[in-house]
């Protein structure tokens, strides 16, 4: 069986949980409601405040969506109790970052300015003019755009100059050599 499918998913107070048919899984939290529908051969079980998600028979597909569906259940509740952040460091000469109202401006040195809105539930956070953070409940929403900031301006390797996530080391490449 699947290690991670197995683990059961523990339900914290203040979060409501409903599994409907066909498995449309609910989950209210402080932060906010998220839904989702997952894949009906899985049998997701609430007993109490754990969850226990099983699958039908041992074939591939069955065991490739297990060990899945257990984790976005799991991140589901994660998202309503703590929600999901994702930063991102801008490196360069004249490259920055404001945020203006609920939009994010960006300069990344393109004859125009990158504009984001703030929309489903995700927030952006500039504390420095080379710093962003995106906030939101939703793991893969929040990744999703951070991966869309990060693509106006990706690292370049023989500078390092452009937009990456916070932490990420960038391969560098040696310049040309002089005579």
């Amino acid at each position: 069986m699947s290690r991670i499918g197995r683990m059961p998913i523990a339900v914290p107070a203040g979060v409501d949980v409903k599994i409907e048919d066909g498995n449309l899984v609910t989950v209210k939290g402080k932060l906010g409601t998220l839904t989702h529908k997952l894949n009906p051969a899985m049998k997701i079980t609430q007993e109490g405040d754990v969850i226990h998600v099983t699958r039908p028979t041992d074939e591939d597909q069955d065991r490739a969506l297990h060990g899945l569906t257990r984790t976005l259940v799991n991140n589901m509740i994660v998202g309503v109790t703590e929600g999901y952040t994702k930063s991102l460091e801008i490196v360069g000469v004249g490259y920055r970052a404001a945020k203006q109202g609920k939009t994010l401006v960006l300069n990344l040195g393109h004859s125009h300015d990158i504009r984001f809105e703030e929309k489903d539930g995700i927030t952006f956070d500039v504390p420095t003019a080379n710093n962003i953070t995106v906030k939101g409940i939703s793991k893969q929403m929040v990744g999703q755009i951070a991966a869309q900031i990060r693509e106006k301006r990706p690292p370049e390797p023989y500078l390092g100059k452009g937009v990456k996530y916070a932490g990420e080391k960038i391969r560098r490449k040696a310049g040309k050599t002089g005579k």
